[in-house]
């Protein structure tokens, strides 16, 4: 008797579902209900859940992607933030509203009751999806139109050769891994909408395209960005370029102590301003940014510059003593044998400290126009290793393997 009441019951329940389909006007395919002679007989049911059937070609979802912001572009970290609406389109016949309904306006319905391509963004350190329980727009003709806003932090591999001012293509790639390319495929669109320009990194252009070679359906949207490089010009080449300048200044001081202090707390100076510019400057496996070379370079001049100072006032104060202590002793020979009184003790140490000290003027003298030749070669070199250099990064171990499928043993 109870089991009679539950099937009675059941077929109530059952009874009501198809009505109340139609009031909402949805079209609900035919089929024959259970019986109570064959209840646990496999039935045909239609379900939402599933990807829509289209025949021997895959279901084609449209997508738009509306940028509207980029920030938080990080070049040591190697990571850009961005926001994203993503407007996903499909067909699904089975949700064709239907001729005899009076349902005429688009019905919302929740997003864990229909069929939806399942994203993932490959690149991302994380995703926060703005909307947690979105709803998607069914119309009559059973188009459906689904929006997805999200938040998320990518990988970028940014070319930093001509850093600051470098130009990369960050790439977020979608894939939707609960489908295969047989069932389902993607027709991407993208819409820049930044209306912000006051940032260090600029979107200069964006594209979209389908990945080839793939085993799940995917699509990738790229982001070119633009360093407006004022930061950087501000910080690091000019305090760089005026400790340069105040070196070439220094050589026209008098070779004395003075000067090797001088020398001294620039190249000090220096050594602090490079440990701190090392850590601002973003280091990669290959294609490091030219100004790590350049800097470098300037450290090295630094350091020859302040070496021949340090040396040459060494050797002349060295010369200066070894003179003011050891007269010359042929001279006082002379003129012990012509009865001459001797000679002014400061007058012969005189003589041969002028002849030295003109000595090492000279040579400083050289040193400093050679220098500066050096220094003028090496701003040319790199003015146009700047303009006319270029770099190509390695490639990635996996770029040229297909993303998706199983893995190689």
């Amino acid at each position: 008797m109870a089991l009679r009441l539950l099937l009675h019951l059941t077929f109530l329940g059952l009874g009501t579902t198809q009505p109340l389909a139609q009031q909402q006007g949805f079209s609900v395919p035919a089929f024959d209900w259970p019986s109570s002679s064959n209840l646990n007989s496999p039935q045909e049911v239609p379900d939402l859940i599933q990807i829509p059937n289209n025949g021997s070609k895959p279901l084609v979802v449209d997508v738009q992607v509306f940028v509207s912001n980029v920030f938080n572009v990080d070049i040591l970290r190697y990571t850009v933030s961005s926001t994203l609406l993503l407007r996903l389109s499909w067909l699904n016949t089975r949700l064709a509203l239907n001729s005899t309904g009076h349902q005429r306006n688009p019905v919302m319905l929740p997003w864990d009751v229909l069929w939806m391509p399942r994203l993932t963004v490959r690149e991302a350190l994380w995703v926060n999806w703005q909307d947690k329980s979105p709803q998607a727009r069914v119309d009559r003709d059973g188009h459906i139109e689904f929006d997805l806003a999200l938040t998320t932090e990518t990988n970028c591999d940014f070319e930093l050769f001509h850093f600051p001012r470098d130009q990369s293509d960050c790439h977020l790639t979608f894939f939707a891994f609960s489908n295969t390319v047989t069932e389902l495929e993607f027709q991407v669109h993208a819409v820049n909408e930044i209306v912000s320009v006051k940032r260090e990194f600029v979107v200069q252009d964006l594209k979209t395209q389908i990945p080839p070679q793939h085993l799940v359906p995917c699509f990738q949207v790229t982001l070119s960005l633009q360093n407006t490089a004022l930061k950087a010009i501000l910080t690091l080449l000019v305090p760089g370029e005026a400790l340069l300048l105040a070196d070439l200044c220094g050589g026209l001081l008098p070779l004395h102590t003075e000067r090797i202090a001088y020398k001294v707390t620039l190249l000090l100076s220096y050594l602090v301003f490079h440990s701190s510019l090392i850590q601002a400057l973003p280091s990669s496996s290959s294609c490091n940014p030219l100004l790590v070379y350049y800097f470098t370079v300037l450290l090295l001049l630094l350091f020859v510059s302040t070496t021949e100072t340090v040396l040459l006032t060494g050797l002349l104060a060295r010369g200066n003593l070894r003179a003011e202590d050891s007269p010359s002793p042929a001279l006082n020979g002379e003129q012990h044998d012509r009865g001459k009184p001797g000679p002014n003790p400061e007058e012969a140490p005189g003589a041969g400290k002028g002849s030295r000290r003109s000595w090492a003027e000279a040579a400083d003298r050289i040193f400093f126009q050679v220098y500066v030749v050096g220094v003028a070669c090496s701003q040319f070199i790199f003015i146009a290793l700047w303009m006319w250099a270029t770099c190509k990064s390695d490639p990635a171990p996996g770029a040229a393997s297909p993303h998706g499928g199983q893995p190689r043993l």
